[in-house]
């Protein structure tokens, strides 16, 4: 298991926001809470907490390399699951 800041888009590492990578499994965490799982492709993003904030969703994005309306539309069509992931 490594754990790693996210990097902002000018490089730098960004504190509280981190990834954390087991195998083929990557998890991003913001601050202390799961907000998105990717598991070999398959994308779950925390049902309380995906869009908490405009900082937590800064870095989703980034780690998901999209924007918001892309997740609210891959959530919207099923390809995105929503779980409770720091339940």
């Amino acid at each position: 298991m490594k754990i790693q800041n996210i990097y902002s888009t000018a490089g730098n590492p960004v504190a509280n926001q981190f990834v954390i990578t087991d195998g083929t499994r990557r998890v991003f965490q913001s601050y202390g809470s799961i907000i998105c799982i990717n598991d070999n492709g398959e994308i779950t993003l925390d049902v309380n907490f995906w869009d908490y904030s405009k900082t937590t969703g800064k870095y989703r994005n980034l780690f998901l390399c999209e924007t918001k309306k892309d997740t609210e539309r891959k959530i919207k069509n099923g390809i995105y699951k929503l779980a409770n992931l720091n339940g």
